[in-house]
């Protein structure tokens, strides 16, 4: 990945924890890495096509000096953030932020904190099968598009499918969806557990009715496991109902434990069952 850097920009703040800090301010040193392509940029000259680091050091002044923080990690994550939410292009960025009049005693050049985010590819199962299912989906996408951190990135058509485990219930209505997100895994995961909370959820039944279903599939190459998920999702090689909407979507993308693309788990699970 292309870069570009900004290194040593100074920055006058009110950062700090004691009140002294942030009533007479101090300054500060920001260095910047940016990820991004600049091929097209290079060949075309073209300024839309690259980051105006001009634009970018004043944006980054106004947004560092908006609000009094009692960390120094708080104002570098907020300047990631608004980095990759003011600049499509980029994809990753490096913040270090160096604090060369820290309140330590000793003689010391800096205090300092660096950080790396970037966007994440995350691609999503959902379901309903209780009340409005169309609403239901339609309410949970813009909630994760909503949410500040995530943007729904591509949609699948919805289809209509028959119950898994507890048969007694009425058909659902399936998608997937791609969505970037700053988040990781875990703070995804927690997001989405609020958006079902808020959507009506209820636990009540194993595999039983529900207002809405999401699901983490595939969270970039990710392969890990927790107490309360695991990526990729154990069973979604085996479901036509999750494999057929993410094929709409991702036919190409690989199945990081598998080694296997989407498009031929399709084929595969259609030559098994015939569906």
């Amino acid at each position: 990945m292309d870069k570009i850097f900004i290194e040593d920009f100074e920055i006058y703040a009110n950062h700090g924890v004691f009140k002294e800090e942030k009533r007479l301010g101090q300054k500060f040193i920001i260095s910047i890495e940016l990820s991004l392509d600049l091929k097209k940029a290079g060949a075309t000259g073209d300024l839309q096509q690259t980051v105006n680091y001009g634009e970018l050091c004043l944006k980054v002044e106004e947004q560092f000096t908006r609000e009094k923080y009692d960390l120094i990690e708080t104002a570098a994550e907020k300047v990631a953030e608004f980095i990759l939410l003011e600049y499509e292009k980029v994809k990753c960025v490096k913040v270090l932020i160096k604090k060369p009049w820290a309140p330590i005693g000793r003689p010391v050049k800096y205090a300092a904190v660096e950080i790396k985010r970037g966007w994440h590819t995350v691609y999503i199962g959902m379901g309903s099968n209780m009340g409005d299912k169309e609403k239901n989906l339609k309410d949970a996408i813009e909630l994760i598009h909503h949410s500040g951190k995530s943007r729904v990135t591509k949609t699948s058509k919805f289809y209509v499918t028959a119950p898994v485990g507890y048969l007694d219930q009425d058909d659902f209505l399936n998608c997937a969806l791609e969505v970037k997100t700053m988040l990781s895994p875990e703070e995804f995961m927690n997001m989405l557990l609020d958006f079902e909370r808020d959507l009506k959820r209820e636990r009540l039944i194993h595999w039983g009715p529900r207002t809405i279903d999401l699901d983490i599939l595939l969270y970039d190459n990710l392969v890990t496991s927790d107490e309360r998920y695991i990526i990729p999702h154990p069973r979604m090689a085996e479901r036509m109902f999750v494999i057929e909407p993410l094929c709409d979507i991702a036919p190409y993308v690989i199945h990081p434990v598998l080694n296997k693309r989407i498009c031929d788990i399709k084929a595969e699970i259609t030559k098994t069952t015939g569906i």
